[in-house]
């Protein structure tokens, strides 16, 4: 196929996860007693968080090229007519889900670690997680059910499914299991957009070619 800039700029979301994965594997090693068992990915970004600033250099390249992907597929799907339109709705929701966890993590990180939740920083913190969950979720029902539909974007569906079940595995988990296991379950949730992400932007590097569009 011709590759356009845009089917190019799909390959940022492969991109992100590697930074996304690197960030997490590396930055605990200068962060002294950090259980990743026990604690949350967004421990190690807090603001009193000795891995912050290894943190902020690894996972540049995901804080940028997460969203660049996302609003590349969005674009693309809408430009083409890529699929049904339920299916677009769900491309564009999951576009704004990214975007409100690149600017909404930004503007309000942890101030610590591991502590209770009592500042307004800390609450707006759990309302952008909350909004960025409600958001996977939307977004991830209205593709499995156009995959569903459609026979052409069932493999798309496929990637949802198992995107929202690793979601309401880390989401349940959190509530269910002991507290030392607690960033197992988390790990569920937080990898499963980031690889969905990525699965876009390689939908989005071959032009949805196996994907079904509607004039």
């Amino acid at each position: 196929m011709n590759r356009k800039l845009i089917n190019w700029l799909g390959l940022t979301g492969l991109l992100a996860l590697l930074s996304y994965a690197a960030a997490v594997v590396f930055s605990p090693l200068v962060y002294p007693d950090y259980n990743w068992m026990a604690q949350a990915v967004s421990d190690l970004s807090a603001q009193a968080a000795p891995s912050r600033t290894l943190w902020n250099q690894i996972a540049a390249p995901y804080n940028f090229c997460g969203v660049v992907c996302a609003t590349c597929v969005c674009v693309f799907v809408s430009e083409k007519k890529v699929a049904s339109k339920l299916f677009r709705v769900g491309i564009y929701l999951f576009t704004v889900m990214n975007w409100i966890s690149s600017v909404g993590y930004a503007m309000f990180p942890l101030a610590d670690g591991g502590k209770e939740i009592a500042a307004a920083q800390e609450v707006m913190h759990v309302v952008v997680t909350a909004l960025v969950v409600a958001f996977s979720i939307a977004s991830l029902v209205c593709l499995i059910v156009a995959g569903y539909r459609e026979k052409t974007a069932r493999g798309i569906g496929i990637w949802a499914s198992v995107a929202l079940l690793m979601m309401l595995v880390g989401s349940v988990g959190t509530g269910v299991m002991p507290p030392e296991y607690f960033g197992v379950a988390e790990r569920f949730s937080v990898f499963a957009a980031v690889g969905f992400n990525a699965m876009l932007g390689w939908h989005l590097f071959r032009g949805f070619g196996k994907v079904q569009r509607k004039k």
